[in-house]
């Protein structure tokens, strides 16, 4: 009987192991997209876009797969600004549905830029539909935009993808981004909320710390370019 007990805990633990390095390659993919982004800056984020960031969340292998009913599906991983830096992530997923006539399927990767306070306070709801809960509008590429208060006020993310290496701002109206409670409990060993974690008060786990740097270097490249 200890003999099966013990080997059913060891289980547990090699699952856990398993969950969590699934996680970490999350985290990785990533940061590869937030890196590759900011190594094309003439067709990247423009700076004066990441200088008004408060969140980014990144879906990387967002799928679509269609035959006339189409369906999207993606899980990713956030963070936002605080008074002492960025946060350490939480995990997201995001869903849609597109109707027409199409058929194939194909996989791109997702960023979503904050730019102003009511972003994190989407985020921290358990469902938030884009373009209803919270206004989104496909981001403007380039090293600069020349973006007006007005304009950054009006929404709440700007919303950009990659195919084939290329970035260029997208519509995901309609699209839903979802807490994913169980990946953050798993990452993190036990029930969080995404409101304490979002606001600076847990640590970054070392894993992730690459992914909250590198954000933090396109909202300082931003930085110093709005300060010129």
């Amino acid at each position: 009987m200890l003999l099966f007990a013990g080997l059913a805990l060891c289980g547990s633990f090699a699952l856990a192991e398993s969950d969590t390095a699934k996680l970490d390659q999350r985290i990785e993919a990533a940061h590869a997209v937030l890196h590759e982004l900011m190594a094309t800056p003439d067709k990247g984020i423009p700076l004066d876009i990441a200088s008004h960031a408060t969140c980014v969340a990144v879906v990387p292998g967002f799928k679509k797969g269609a035959f006339v009913v189409g369906a999207q599906y993606g899980q990713g991983v956030a963070t936002c600004r605080t008074a002492t830096g960025w946060s350490a992530p939480v995990f997201i997923q995001m869903t849609g549905a597109s109707v027409g006539f199409q058929a194939g399927g194909q996989s791109t990767d997702l960023v979503l830029v904050g730019v102003n306070h009511k972003s994190m306070d989407a985020l921290l709801k358990d469902k938030v539909k884009l373009g209803g809960d919270a206004a989104a509008a496909a981001g403007p590429v380039g090293r600069n935009t020349q973006a007006s208060t007005t304009e950054l006020a009006s929404a709440e993310f700007y919303t950009y993808s990659r195919s084939k290496g290329l970035f260029a701002g997208i519509d995901l109206t309609g699209d839903v981004v979802n807490q994913n409670q169980d990946d953050t409990r798993t990452y993190y060993g036990h029930d969080i909320p995404y409101q304490k974690v979002l606001s600076g008060s847990v640590a970054t786990p070392a894993g992730a710390e690459h992914f909250v740097r590198t954000v933090n270097e396109l909202f300082q490249r931003g930085r110093t370019q709005a300060e010129k």
